[in-house]
């Protein structure tokens, strides 16, 4: 007799490879599971509202989810196409539903996907909600009288209601109010725009065209094979057509989307690739400094110490939770905050959900050129003429199932004194360990909540100290 999958919703939902864990049973027994959550609290009448973006299978994972929470007597709306995870997260907001679920892996490698939760207010589902789901999934999955390996075709109940919408129209609507639109189509700007063959494709240029800023796309073109690419995670090692591009010398900055247009990442028109860190605060800034917004901001422990200096700069508290959205977006509503985000270039913005966005942080950084004036290398200077000179870097170590158990030993031990020959000055242990250094420097390790990974993070004053504190803290953890 086999033994029930482990489903388990990390930092942002549960993913699996798809074949694998990864099954329509599986993913009905998700879909039963978030069903009898909302009837269990009496939230079922207000409806899911379904998205999927453009990996293998997603759409037929989504139909199928969409047909079991509707055959619990719960209304459903799915998208007609592909979108981003934010055009889902706004949808659950405009239609008032109780919940939301996006198929996705977001950046995981192709071979994956995954089933996202969001709240009623369209972030990311919070702890308790995903307790609450948690709690039903093992009497989900031993109800299903279904094959592992079976397709889909889950069986319509009578009265059972799923209606099909365009989720993307809305979406556009909403961030032409979010930003000046107008201002970056007159500002002549040149942009390369790298979907990474994701659900972000078009949304940049179908809110630009038309203006005297030029878009042109790479990558465009739906492919869930993500090819040339380890996974479609907008980091340097993945952007190396859209580097390239820049390298020719024909555009002011190219941005790039992630596989469900959630996050951004930005190269300059020098063809350097600018951190998700230099990223955040120099959206920050530009909220603050040329919008002149109100709220001050809601980050991961894994963010850059620049943005204490830039609250404090602006006389606004800044607010740091372990990783995931889940933490992120509550406080960013607790708070007021005028912007949230984590470092693996993911930002959400007061006025909008809060949750991560690709295109909406594409645009934004897009109107602080427009606004300023000033190339992405300058806006870069503007920071750290405030902040100081700040290196960042992360390292991803894969691990084995076996080696699970040492590695969470080591983390749980690990209190050294000194990091690349600074002396520690304080621990932070939410979320595996961040460790302050003396001259404002820090490290953080901690396991991956989405994938068999440790991550090591570092940002120092120089790249030599910044990778002598990579060095000593992967020897401390024997990794």
């Amino acid at each position: 007799m086999t033994s029930q999958p482990d489903i388990r919703f990390g930092t942002d939902g549960w993913r699996a490879i798809i074949g694998d864990d990864y099954t329509f049973a599986n993913v009905r027994a998700c879909a039963v599971a978030v069903s009898k959550d909302l009837i269990a609290i009496n939230q079922s009448h207000c409806g899911v509202a379904i998205g999927y973006d453009t990996r293998f299978q997603s759409e037929e994972f989504a139909r199928d989810a969409a047909q079991v929470i509707a055959n619990h007597g719960i209304p459903v709306q799915i998208s007609d196409r592909p979108l981003p995870t934010p055009a889902l997260s706004y949808a659950v907001t405009t239609m008032g539903a109780a919940s939301g679920v996006m198929i996705t892996a977001s950046h995981n490698p192709p071979e994956w996907n995954g089933f996202k939760v969001k709240s009623e207010a369209g972030g990311s589902a919070p702890p308790e909600q995903v307790d609450r789901i948690e709690a039903h999934l093992p009497e989900a999955l031993a109800s299903l009288k279904v094959s592992p390996t079976s397709g889909g075709n889950v069986r319509r109940t009578k009265g059972a209601q799923i209606e099909t919408v365009d989720m993307v129209s809305p979406y556009l609507k909403q961030l032409s109010r979010m930003v000046d639109v107008e201002r970056i189509k007159s500002a002549g700007l040149r942009v390369a725009v790298d979907s990474m063959h994701g659900s972000g494709a078009g949304i940049v240029a179908a809110l630009l065209e038309g203006g005297a800023t030029e878009i042109s796309e790479i990558r465009s073109e739906i492919n869930p094979a993500f090819p040339d690419m380890k996974q479609p995670e907008p980091v340097e090692d993945n952007l190396i057509p859209l580097i390239s591009a820049i390298k020719d010398g024909v555009f002011d900055v190219g941005l790039a989307t992630d596989g469900d247009a959630d996050r951004l990442g930005v190269v300059a028109e020098n063809s350097a690739y600018l951190t998700t860190l230099e990223v955040f605060s120099m959206l920050f800034h530009h909220l603050k400094h040329r919008r002149k917004l109100p709220g001050g901001a809601a980050c991961t422990i894994t963010m850059s110490s620049m943005m204490d200096r830039l609250a404090m700069l602006h006389r606004v508290d800044l607010q740091r939770t372990p990783v995931g959205f889940k933490f992120v977006g509550p406080a960013m509503i607790d708070n007021a905050c005028v912007l949230g985000g984590e470092e693996s270039g993911g930002y959400a913005f007061a006025g909008h959900v809060p949750e991560r966005d690709g295109p909406l942080s594409a645009l934004f950084f897009l109107e602080s050129m427009a606004m300023s004036g000033k190339s992405p290398t300058e806006l870069l200077a503007e920071i750290h003429e405030i902040t100081g000179p700040h290196t960042f870097r992360r390292i991803d170590i894969e691990f084995t199932p076996d080696q699970r158990e040492r590695i969470a030993a080591a983390l749980a031990g690990s209190s050294p004194t000194a990091l690349g020959g600074i002396e520690v000055g304080s621990e932070d242990r939410r979320d595996g360990v961040r460790l302050d250094l003396s001259d404002g420097g820090w490290a953080v390790v901690r396991m991956s909540g989405t994938e068999p990974l440790v991550r090591i993070y570092a940002e120092a004053s120089s790249v030599e100290l910044r990778d002598a504190v990579l060095k000593d803290f992967r020897m401390h953890l024997g990794v």
